[in-house]
């Protein structure tokens, strides 16, 4: 089957040749695809000051670009996260890696702060359209093993977040810092575009019928079955929690942390900005079970990012580089526990779907926030609203900390 056959949803008339990949190199190719997308999405991390000067925009018109992503991402998940249980998961990836191509192109040749949000929506829709389809794959090729799915989902997840600023921040030393980092990853997307030609795609699970076989990739409300709500649910606020630190971490985290250190070095920066995104990837290699691994991984991220606040408060880089760890580690458990359980007890067929309404929930964690964050940094400074945001973060960890401890409780008499 072609990728032009799968995106109109009709079968090929003959048998095609291609390659019969092996489970564990449709694993790669699933994890490889979202991990560079989202590696191209973070990219501009630590290149926001350059930016900033470049463009002549402000730390608030930075919030607003990088929402512009995240928007754009929520929105095409709300729409598109149910198309590839119809057009197939390598048609969905292969049209995610052609709209990434557009959107590094275009954040790559920015002149004002519209074309600049322009190219980031473009990489939120890149990345929304790989969401579902590589997540609802990994799941498809590992049915026994539910647990390692959503920990490959994560780990290529958090990963490629936290990969992004410190490759931004390296390439950034090279002529043109605001251009060819998005040039040489959009070579390496485009070099991604033969394995997915190639690939012999597996039928998509629901088979579109009738004469208007289109109309199932309209927008669809989203629902969940009552066994799975509770954890749908729990799954959405920690989500929600995490991301909002992240986006921190990912938008004005730069300018931050290069106070708290007293340096301007990009890659050091770019590093700093994505430790806590790497520890959360990295934990997902960590074998942690027990009824108690939720609320205990809120409770240290509940920590952590007051300890982030402390760090400028007292000066100390060693401190913030402790918090940054520490707060990926618990987030990370305790975001994998509860994605692993609702993914668990979704329904196959509706796998993708689902999932992409957990990320636009869990997303929307990156914009709303972290606006507010702008807003108030223009208000009362950086270090000020910083602390205040921290002190939110915190409160809301510590408080589904509480939820969830009662709840293992309760469980365990």
């Amino acid at each position: 089957m072609t990728v032009f056959s799968e995106l109109r949803m009709r079968p090929a008339t003959a048998a095609r040749r291609g390659w019969d990949a092996s489970t564990t190199a449709r694993l790669a190719v699933a994890g490889v695809v979202i991990f560079t997308l989202l590696v191209g999405a973070n990219l501009a991390t630590p290149l926001y000051p350059l930016l900033q000067a470049k463009l002549g925009i402000t730390a608030l018109d930075v919030t607003v670009a990088f929402s512009a992503y995240v928007l754009a991402l929520v929105a095409t998940l709300m729409l598109t996260g149910h198309w590839s249980d119809h057009i197939g998961r390598r048609a969905a990836l292969v049209l995610a890696v052609l709209v990434g191509l557009a959107g590094g192109s275009v954040f790559a040749t920015a002149d004002s702060l519209l074309a600049l949000s322009a190219g980031r929506a473009l990489q939120g829709i890149a990345v929304a359209l790989a969401t579902g389809a590589s997540s609802a794959a990994l799941r498809e090729l590992l049915p026994s093993r539910p647990e390692w799915a959503s920990r490959f989902t994560l780990l290529a997840s958090a990963g490629g977040v936290a990969a992004g600023p410190a490759i931004g921040g390296v390439l950034s030393l090279l002529p043109g810092p605001t251009s060819t980092p998005y040039y040489l990853h959009s070579f390496l997307l485009a070099a991604l575009l033969v394995p997915l030609y190639l690939l012999k795609a597996r039928p998509a699970i629901s088979q579109a019928a009738g004469p208007q076989p289109l109309k199932v990739l309209a927008p669809r409300r989203p629902s969940v079955s009552r066994a799975a709500l509770g954890s749908f649910w729990l799954a959405s606020a920690v989500g929600f929690l995490s991301f909002a630190v992240f986006g921190f971490c990912l938008s004005l985290a730069p300018g931050y942390f290069a106070q708290i250190v007293h340096a301007d070095s990009r890659p050091l920066i770019g590093l700093l900005a994505g430790l806590t995104l790497g520890s959360s990837a990295l934990s997902q290699l960590l074998a942690v079970r027990g009824s108690f691994v939720v609320p205990a991984g809120l409770a240290v991220l509940g920590a952590s990012v007051l300890l982030i606040a402390a760090a400028a408060a007292w000066s100390g880089p060693w401190l913030l580089i402790l918090a940054s760890i520490t707060a990926g580690i618990g987030q990370g458990i305790a975001f994998r526990t509860v994605f692993n359980d609702v993914a668990g007890k979704v329904e196959a067929a509706r796998h993708a779907q689902i999932i992409s309404t957990v990320y636009v929930i869990t997303y929307l964690g990156s914009a709303f926030p972290v606006i507010g964050l702008g807003l108030a940094a223009a208000a009362f400074g950086l270090q000020a609203a910083v602390a205040g945001f921290v002190v939110l973060c915190s409160i809301a960890a510590f408080t589904l900390a509480a939820v969830t401890l009662r709840t293992a409780l309760r469980r365990r008499s």
